[in-house]
């Protein structure tokens, strides 16, 4: 089975990359990778790099996206896999590909996507000139610690349905940064004492229109400003949601927070149910003009 490295299939398959838009899904451990790609698989993406440091087992790759999804060799595991891997994706796409990342164990939502492509929505997001979508990771968890001690359980996932807040975003000179907010919640917010400081926002631009000299950064922002707002000047644009068992993973494996949780479900715990209006109707993403 090949299992070419990231830099040599983008080097090596120009074709491959001519039409987006295009996933990259960093495999971090075995958690959910079968589901996560055919997640994203149904959303529509033309073409889904999985990401990871060994080879796939057959049966995490869907028979459906055999000629969609290519396993390839990056170590998803190192703190700045994700810049070194969006970064090359952005050298070697054509100008204006779509591209989303995200990691195993989270799942892209965005308005109405039962029913629509990822096309389709960035398609009516370029049209109103907006070349970055924000998305708000949703912590996902486990009811029970005892019967699933990695967190995960994509049949009982509950999420928090209160909690969240946005704060403003400061430059280095003190002045707020026009149309962005730092944006909080979720268990980043409720055991901030097991979080780094600069890892507690929940916001990340995950879909975006790749152009000459963008950059992205470690904190998952990029280099071009206007890439960081949340909406254009004139009215409410689209964003989407990345549901995310990623921060709950980190907490019940991590030697300093593990045996200091004995639960993450607490009163305003509610149970996912996979569907986007659930989001919505919860002000987790908003369609914009879109509906």
């Amino acid at each position: 089975m090949s299992f070419p490295s990231l830099s040599r299939f983008l080097a090596e398959a120009p074709d491959r990359l001519a039409k987006g838009p295009i996933a990259l899904i960093l495999v971090e451990d075995d958690a959910a990778v079968a589901q996560t790609l055919e997640h994203h698989l149904r959303a529509g993406f033309k073409l889904i790099l999985a990401l990871s440091p060994e080879p796939l087992p057959a049966d995490a790759i869907p028979a459906a996206g055999a000629s969609k999804i290519v396993n390839l060799r990056h170590d998803a595991r190192r703190g700045r896999a994700h810049v070194e891997a969006v970064n090359a994706a952005i050298e070697a796409v054509p100008n204006d590909t779509w591209l989303y990342y995200g990691y195993n164990a989270e799942f892209l939502f965005y308005p109405f996507s039962e029913h629509r492509t990822v096309g389709e929505m960035l398609g009516f997001h370029a049209e109103e000139r907006r070349r970055a979508m924000l998305t708000y990771v949703v912590d996902l968890y486990a009811p029970d610690l005892d019967r699933f001690p990695d967190a995960v359980s994509l049949d009982q996932a509950m999420f928090d349905r209160t909690g969240y807040f946005a704060l403003g975003r400061a430059d280095r000179d003190g002045r707020h940064r026009e149309r962005q907010l730092d944006f909080h919640g979720g268990l980043r917010w409720r055991f901030e004492e097991h979080i780094p400081r600069d890892r507690r926002r929940i916001d990340r631009i995950a879909l975006f229109r790749t152009q000459p000299g963008l950059k992205l950064l470690p904190d998952h922002r990029f280099n071009v400003e206007e890439y960081n707002t949340y909406s254009c000047p004139w009215h409410h644009n689209l964003t989407a949601a990345v549901a995310s068992f990623r921060v709950a993973k980190a907490l019940a494996r991590n030697p300093g927070s593990r045996g200091a949780i004995g639960s993450f479900r607490w009163r305003n715990s509610h149970p996912f149910l996979w569907n986007s209006q659930q989001l919505m109707d919860f002000g987790l993403m908003e369609p914009g003009q879109w509906f």
